[in-house]
């Protein structure tokens, strides 16, 4: 172990590996430190949109798609109808499993030579030092990749925060055949479903709702037309749970310490972006440790989270309004350029002033459904 590096990272998941390889393209000497092991699993969707693998090409990272399952567009269902749209360009997402994810950025980090320390439990910073038992590295930039729960955010007094309502996700692999080439997400009176093939006999299934007692089989009996699909399948995984919700924080840096991923702030998994804003945080991060200008990456990272939360607030509109869904859905059937162009602007493709008339459009078919 170094006991002198340029940028230490605390926390080894893909947000954390994103910013030491960002760093290393920099130049930067790296250590990385988590007190787990390889590979770190976490409940997702596990659905890589078109701009989060383009994030990551920028790192140098190529998934390939025999790691996973290749997805084309967005399909919504509800009770009783359904629409669907496609990435703008022929472009494609990727589903993955989260292990299988991090071995391949892990392995990516260790060829740039990333120090990669493993079960190694930081205790603390104090200026520029990181604290591990009885060692301790000196650093002169310590970025917090440790999740939403973040420590490094305590001792960097980071901690204000807003408020969000939180809902209850869980996720679950079933061994079936996949029936689509869209990631699908499903609406119901009380929750949510997603379904998303990560191979080609395995679909990743996952639920949120606001009731914390809706675990997800209580959720797919809400969801018919899901559980239709799952009838007679086995579970290939055991059931996951975590809190999902917009979660952002006043400040996300102070004088040599920075944070990023969920550590950050979050954005609701009804997006399926939270991997690719952290990815993109990376990139820019380590510009920003390149100029040592911290205050930039703060505006910028105000910039990356604005249009993944404000999709995730529109979405979740729909939210518990069964009347809301159908009339979106028969609203997206009769109009199907508006949504494939909201497609385009939950990607990023297009900026949001080319839908002003899209919503002039949508507003009306939602009157007239």
């Amino acid at each position: 172990m170094l006991n002198v590096t340029d940028v230490f990272v605390i926390g080894c998941g893909p947000a954390g590996l994103a910013a030491a390889i960002a760093a290393r393209q920099r130049g930067f000497r790296v250590t990385v430190a988590d007190g787990a092991e390889m590979p770190i699993d976490k409940a997702c969707g596990e659905g890589l949109m078109p701009d989060s693998l383009a994030a990551l090409s920028r790192l140098g990272i190529q998934l390939p798609i025999a790691e996973g399952h290749a997805f084309r567009g967005i399909r919504f269902v509800g009770l009783e109808s359904s629409a669907e749209a496609v990435f703008p360009g022929a472009g494609l997402g990727l589903a993955m499993r989260r292990p299988a994810l991090h071995r391949l950025m892990s392995e990516r980090a260790a060829q740039m030579g990333v120090e990669l320390l493993w079960r190694t439990t930081v205790t603390g910073i104090e200026d520029d030092r990181v604290g591990m038992g009885k060692h301790s590295v000196r650093a002169r930039w310590i970025i917090g990749a440790d999740g939403p729960n973040s420590l490094v955010r305590k001792w960097a007094r980071l901690e204000n925060h807003s408020r969000p309502r939180f809902r209850y996700a869980y996720r679950q692999h079933f061994r079936v055949a996949p029936w689509t080439d869209h990631m699908e997400i499903y609406w119901g009176k009380e929750c949510q479903g997603y379904a998303t093939a990560v191979g080609p006999d395995q679909v990743c299934v996952a639920v949120a709702s606001h009731n914390p007692k809706l675990r997800l089989q209580d959720c797919l009996r809400r969801l018919p037309r899901l559980e239709a699909h799952l009838r007679g399948c086995w579970a290939s995984s055991p059931e996951k749970g975590a809190l999902t919700g917009n979660r952002t924080h006043r400040r996300v840096w102070r004088g040599n310490v920075a944070l990023i991923g969920d550590a950050s702030g979050t954005v609701d998994a009804i997006t399926g972006e939270g991997l690719g804003i952290a990815f993109g945080q990376a990139v820019v991060l380590a510009h920003c440790l390149e100029s040592a200008n911290l205050e930039h990456y703060g505006a910028e990272h105000r910039r990356l989270g604005f249009r993944p939360r404000g999709m995730a607030r529109l979405m979740l509109m729909l939210d518990g309004r069964p009347w809301l869904q159908d009339r979106t859905l028969l609203a997206f059937r009769k109009h199907p350029n508006v949504f494939r162009r909201l497609l385009a602007l939950h990607i990023g493709a297009v900026p949001p002033i080319d839908l002003v008339w899209d919503g002039l459009t949508l507003g009306w078919g939602l009157l007239t459904a």
